[in-house]
């Protein structure tokens, strides 16, 4: 006769008072929670990656159609050589004052590329709103990258993949938790879609977007990329991103050059990130009529680079092309990399939506092909194809920014179809990561979501108390304090600490050590207790290291 466990002081008992649960009983529940949570949140996750799918793929043909306008305009400008440059400026300034003007007026947190945004929503710093987001998202992207801002498209796919999840989740009534999972599963599925990169789309969720490897957050940022990547391919095409040559394996001899590539990326990475958050910081400070006089001057910018060189706007794709085959020479290199970087800075400080992606892959093959150029012609054992140095500089210097090294190895390979590179990128990878962190620079996309946060400092209101995870980093506030000098507010309590694989329960006594993840449980009354956490788990720097 099959015999069922007791249960603890479980009152329907109505007899004695059973045996007390084991701890393996709570972890058997635990396991059959997560496998019913699995079972639920998977389907889901894989109309999430249809929908973003859709969403990314219309957006990409969009695109397309807005760059075909804009290089159709150059052709007929062309006839006109007397006044001819006027029209691409015109044009360019009005795309970059609409795209603007809706984000500002109907969505601000549509802004810039929308990542540091998704990520603030995972932490419950701030609201998103699926119906406003989306539709000014996708029309001041397509207005912004179709004008010619030097701007990329993966950002703003992100950010709606992101909201396509919310919108589903909402819609079929999942709880927060859910709804968070959904959320980074849709962004995931968003930068699959817009490069043809399922494996980038899955990494990116759990390196950058949600850094969680909880086996739900896995599979389902997985299902949804690899739909979403699925249904985009059937719409715009199954070949990688950059149709570049396919180059062999390089001997071992050139992995001294892609060290020093990657440590100029990294170099090269930081200076890119103070200089884009200065340009951002200094943007803000103007007055409202400056910050539209700004927008003018961007576009007319904008307008004649593209009357004079129309491979130096939009997002940069043929420009890269170019690199990626190794068609440049060495003395042209240096003024397409300062075009394309002050494009870019200005570009993305208008406001309108788009990301960096691009354009920081764009600057990431011109330093590669420079390095490998400089390198072939002193020492030629280190660089036999200078053309590598640019496919593998493009995911140094992605790495460099935003500070996620296996999403830029794999993003590389993916876009371009060069696998045998794997070695050359790892070294280039780790040497720009390392440079990068001595420099005690923030991530990019950190260092705006921190931007933001400073700025405005209100907490969304929530009805429900939350549960919140964080892990206590080396050198932060909370690093070697007890519990009750921590200064958390009345409804803020840590209620679980998970340290070297144990678990257990603080008390008012217990140290927290670095490493530490703690979890807390948040009332409505205290989210504000929000930002102290976030702060008090981080690590710090003094002046004197920035």
């Amino acid at each position: 006769m099959a015999m069922t466990p007791p249960r603890a002081n479980d009152p329907k008992d109505g007899g004695p008072e059973a045996v007390p649960s084991p701890e393996p009983q709570t972890e058997i529940e635990e396991y059959l929670a997560v496998s019913q949570q699995r079972r639920r949140v998977l389907p889901r996750a894989a109309l999430v990656g249809l929908a973003a799918g859709l969403v990314a793929a219309t957006f990409r043909l969009a695109l397309d159609g807005g760059n075909t306008l804009r290089h159709g305009v150059l052709d007929w400008a062309r006839q006109y050589p007397a006044f001819g440059w006027a029209i691409p400026v015109i044009f360019s300034v009005t795309t970059t004052l609409l795209a603007v003007w809706l984000v500002r007026r109907f969505a601000p947190e549509a802004s810039g590329s929308g990542i540091p945004h998704l990520e603030a929503v995972l932490h419950r710093f701030r609201d998103l709103v699926w119906t406003r987001l989306l539709p000014i998202k996708f029309v001041s992207g397509v207005l912004a990258l179709g004008g010619g801002l030097a701007l990329g498209r993966e950002g703003p796919t992100v950010q709606m993949g992101g909201a396509t999840g919310d919108a589903i989740a909402r819609a079929l009534k999942s709880n927060p938790r859910e709804r968070r999972t959904l959320i980074a599963a849709g962004a995931g599925a968003g930068l699959a879609a817009a490069f043809n990169a399922p494996l980038s789309g899955l990494t990116f969720v759990l390196e950058e977007v949600q850094r969680d490897f909880h086996p739900i957050v896995f599979a389902a940022a997985f299902v949804a990329a690899v739909i979403a990547d699925i249904v985009a391919r059937f719409i715009s095409g199954s070949g990688p991103v950059f149709a570049i040559p396919t180059y062999p394996l390089q001997p071992l001899t050139t992995l001294p050059g892609f060290a020093i590539l990657g440590v100029a990326a990294g170099v090269f990475g930081v200076a890119f990130n103070r200089l884009l958050l200065s340009a951002v910081e200094r943007a803000s400070r103007l007055s409202s009529r400056a910050r539209w006089v700004f927008a003018v001057v961007v576009g007319v910018a904008v307008g004649l680079i593209g009357w004079v060189a129309p491979d130096a706007i939009g997002s940069g794709h043929e420009l890269a092309e170019t690199v990626l085959a190794g068609s440049l020479a060495l003395a042209t290199i240096p003024a397409w990399f300062l075009v394309r970087w002050a494009l870019t800075l200005g570009s993305y400080s208008t406001g309108a939506a788009g990301g960096i992606f691009a354009p920081l892959l764009v600057l990431g093959a011109l330093l590669g092909l420079a390095v490998g150029q400089l390198a072939s012609a002193i020492a030629p054992e280190l660089a036999p194809q200078p053309a590598v140095f640019a496919v593998v500089g493009m995911a140094a210097y992605f790495t460099a920014i935003v500070r996620a090294p296996l999403t830029g190895i794999v993003l590389i390979v993916e876009m371009t179809g060069n696998y045998e590179q794997m070695l050359p990128l790892l070294v280039s990878c780790f040497c720009a990561y390392g440079a990068a962190e001595l420099m005690r620079e923030l991530p990019i996309y950190e260092a705006l979501l921190e931007r933001d946060l400073q700025r405005d400092q209100s907490i969304p209101a929530v009805r429900d108390p939350m549960v919140v995870e964080m892990m206590v980093e080396d050198g932060a506030p909370f690093a070697g304090r007890e519990v009750r000098s921590l200064g958390l507010p009345q409804g803020c309590v840590i209620v679980r600490i998970l340290h070297e694989g144990e678990e257990q329960v603080p008390t008012a006594q217990t140290r927290l050590l670095p490493h530490m993840r703690i979890t807390v449980v948040v009332a409505p009354a205290a989210r504000q207790a929000l930002a102290h956490l976030r702060l008090g788990c981080r690590a710090v720097e003094s002046s004197s290291e920035r």
